[in-house]
């Protein structure tokens, strides 16, 4: 099982002992959206693993939309008092738990291509309205500081005129495609958080993640990364949709976690920060090449199908200056080589 795994293990004790001002976790509750996703259910892991082995007295309500996939997921802690799941749709208001919440995460979000090809609304709704509902909730329920999970999406295009997105930049998004739904809505979850800072008070803080990875991931999650993966450990040959000249910013679940976390700590409210390491900025062909490397496959060059290419991004450099971060005190630990072996490692069963 991925979860018992020596170096997944490894993964989640290593975030967990982080230097971080953990102390400032003591008594509090989190609630958590996307909780049983790649993201969500990583920092659940760092969480409980907190409470478990450091004594530590944190409560999670996590939500999702599956109790199945909740009860496979979690199972094990299904029967800790510090753990809850909800099976919720975010899209329809929270109702009025009892008592404070003074951490929630939005993570619930497609972050797929074929998510926004085939379900723009409800890509859109759960970065809009989903949001909105929890805001609401927040303001009504004493958190002390609201994480929306925003994406490298909102930069979209470049325009040629910068190497490295800062989080001032602002490029171009072609706003009459239905893939557009995606980074237009956290676009627009970004200045919701901000409405809600300035008019009710929420303390928001924006991590701006690239695209992410590791051994949480969805077996249908139709990221080019996430398709080579599956490939890679089926002894197929990898499949390249493109010249795969597109160079992004990659990184690994442990670190993304590791960062919202040191963001949640240490962070200036209201501010977006980059979550990003040069070490995990590649083109796909390297990519590509990294899996096919380690599967002893090929890669071979496929033209996809319509509804994929309508949920291809047209981004050909999307790369992010993570110094905001950094300042804070942040490194990743794996380089996306690193990142990428310890994945497969650990899905296959090697770690």
């Amino acid at each position: 099982m991925v979860f018992d795994s020596p170096l997944y293990i490894e993964d989640v004790e290593q975030t967990a002992g982080l230097n971080l001002e953990w102390d400032k976790l003591t008594g509090k509750t989190f609630l958590i959206s996307g909780a049983t996703g790649l993201i969500g259910s990583f920092l659940v892991d760092v969480l409980i693993f907190r409470r478990k082995e450091y004594g530590q007295d944190i409560k999670i309500f996590a939500l999702g939309r599956k109790t199945g996939a909740a009860r496979e997921r979690f199972g094990s802690y299904l029967g800790d008092e510090g753990f809850s799941f909800f099976e919720h749709d975010i899209n329809e208001a929270l109702g009025d738990f009892p008592g404070r919440f003074e951490f929630v995460f939005h993570l619930a979000s497609a972050t797929h291509p074929l998510a926004y090809s085939s379900d723009p609304v409800g890509t859109i709704t759960a970065n809009i309205i989903g949001l909105n509902n929890l805001l609401d909730f927040a303001r009504h329920h004493g958190t002390e500081r609201f994480m929306f999970a925003s994406s490298v999406e909102v930069y979209g295009r470049n325009r040629g005129d910068t190497n490295r997105f800062s989080e001032e930049y602002c490029g171009d998004i072609d706003i009459s495609t239905a893939r557009a739904g995606y980074p237009e809505a956290k676009r627009c979850g970004e200045t919701l958080c901000q409405s809600y800072r300035q008019q009710y008070g929420v303390d928001c803080v924006i991590p701006r993640l690239p695209r992410t990875y590791g051994p949480t991931m969805r077996m249908d999650d139709s990221k080019a990364l996430s398709q080579f993966i599956r490939k890679g450990l089926a002894g197929e040959n990898i499949i390249l949709k493109s010249e795969g000249r597109q160079l992004f910013s990659y990184i690994y679940v442990a670190d993304a976690v590791s960062a919202l976390l040191t963001l949640l700590l240490r962070a200036e409210s209201g501010k977006p920060y980059n979550i990003a390491d040069a070490q995990s900025d590649i083109t796909l062909k390297e990519l590509a090449g990294i899996v096919a490397g380690y599967s002893g496959c090929e890669v071979v060059f496929e033209l996809p199908d319509e509804n994929e290419r309508r949920g291809y991004s047209a981004a050909m450099r999307a790369v992010m200056d993570a110094s905001r971060l950094k300042s804070l005190g942040w490194r990743a630990r794996y380089s996306i080589s690193e990142g990428v072996t310890r994945t497969m490692d650990i899905l296959s069963g090697r770690g």
